[in-house]
């Protein structure tokens, strides 16, 4: 690219930034640049969260593009080293504030292979609802924060009705309404109120004729359909090589789905179809995502419908914390309360590496033991840094006004990517 002339905004882009900008060729007759650099962000709202795109455009079209990321970040998997294992669970709820239980079953899973538990059926079907519960919340935040994004103003209002009916049954059921912390390494927390089964039926009943309200608001919609369909294109190739996973991989035409090809906590045990399309635009994207609400609901229903009696927590006195009567009525119960709260739990020395399919894509928890009580490692592979890197493909050669689609459409969310 030709020199520009000193510019406030480029003057600013680190090193590795201004090298990806470089390679821009439009110039005029005389040899001068014809592009200019703009900032989006990094708090533009589109970006859905803290996020930095510098962007070289000319005219209206984008001739590359770069992410700068780094804004939100917290340190976490640095934390988890300090902290007991048990104590990990709370800080997985703000890797992806919108999947917290996704989080915590994920690490949950990776210690108790570590630990060789075996988890009560009906804890297992119990961590399977809450997750799909939990898919369908954050596709909802999803679908009306993306149609805010390219003009559709009031599908925010209606997704936002059904997510506030599930942020109750969490809030019911674990006390919070988005940091769950609900899941326990070795099953859950606490044994659900009785007005739970009840409060998630009448929600599953309601959610398909809302989900055929969206479509019936969007489908049709002239300004919709020409803001999604065939902006973004990301090949089946190219999504496989950038390590795009979950909804933006299927709707390429990669016919993956780790619940049910990698079957954890259970799901081998439900049915359910995995949405794919081979169109691979904005418009697949949103498409694929409306039809896994759908799966959600009826592996939600199967999961409800199926829920057996039981314990809620593994036959583990000296992991798992003894029930509130147990420690008040029993003087070996009350040393093993205080020994765990106060010292944790030994982890046989090991390592681990657990993925689930959350709603963003394929999600993977690393853990690293040295025997102690506390984690000698945790890592997250999480979906959105992956996908991040794919933004570049869909955008280049597209429209400015496109970038805020394709942003909306692979539904990153930053809190895991500056982990």
């Amino acid at each position: 690219m030709a020199v520009l002339t000193p510019d406030p905004v480029k003057d600013h882009i680190n090193p590795s930034i201004a090298d990806v900008l470089a390679d821009s060729k439009a110039t005029n007759a005389e040899g001068q640049s014809q592009t200019m650099v703009l900032n989006m962000g990094p708090q533009h709202p589109s970006t859905h969260g803290v996020l930095r795109l510098v962007l070289e455009i000319d005219g209206e079209n984008v001739e590359n593009l770069a992410v700068d990321i780094g804004y939100l970040h917290t340190g976490i998997e640095k934390t988890c080293e300090a902290k007991f294992y048990q104590q990990v669970v709370p800080l997985t709820d703000r890797i992806d504030y919108l999947s917290p239980m996704s989080n915590n079953l994920c690490y949950c899973l990776a210690v108790e292979k570590l630990l060789g538990l075996e988890i009560p059926e009906r804890a297992i079907y119990l961590r399977v609802l809450l997750n799909e519960l939990t898919r369908l919340q954050s596709h909802l935040v999803w679908l009306g924060t993306h149609a805010l994004d390219v003009g559709a103003l009031t599908m925010f209002l209606y997704c936002f009705r059904e997510r506030e009916d599930l942020l109750r049954i969490f809030e019911n059921v674990a006390g919070q309404r988005m940091m769950t912390s609900y899941f326990r390494i070795g099953g859950v927390s606490l044994e659900p109120p009785l007005d739970f089964y009840q409060q998630v039926q009448d929600f599953l009943n309601i959610m398909p004729g809302r989900i055929e309200q969206y479509e019936g608001m969007l489908q049709a919609n002239p300004i919709w359909m020409g803001r999604l369909k065939g902006v973004g294109y990301l090949s089946p190739e190219d999504a496989i090589a950038l390590g795009v996973t979950g909804p933006p991989l299927r709707a390429s035409g990669v016919d993956w789905d780790l619940r049910r090809d990698m079957p954890y906590s259970g799901y081998e045990k439900f049915q359910f179809k995995v949405p794919i399309s081979t169109v691979g635009d904005v418009w697949a994207r949103y498409e694929v995502r409306m039809q896994e609400m759908r799966e959600s609901v009826k592996i939600a229903q199967q999961a409800l419908d199926g829920l057996p009696e039981g314990r809620i927590v593994a036959d583990a006195p000296k992991i798992i914390l003894p029930g509130r009567e147990q420690m008040k009525t029993q003087m070996e119960s009350l040393i093993h309360h205080f020994k765990i709260v106060t010292e944790g739990f030994g982890v046989p020395a090991g390592e681990v590496f657990q993925v689930i399919e959350s709603p963003r894509g394929q999600m993977g928890y690393y853990v690293v033991s040295d025997g102690t009580a506390k984690p000698y490692r945790v890592h997250m592979r999480n979906p959105s840094y992956a996908t991040l890197q794919a933004l570049e493909t869909m955008c280049k050669g597209r429209l400015l006004a496109d970038v805020v689609a394709v942003i909306g459409s692979i539904d990153i969310v930053l809190g895991e990517i500056d982990r």
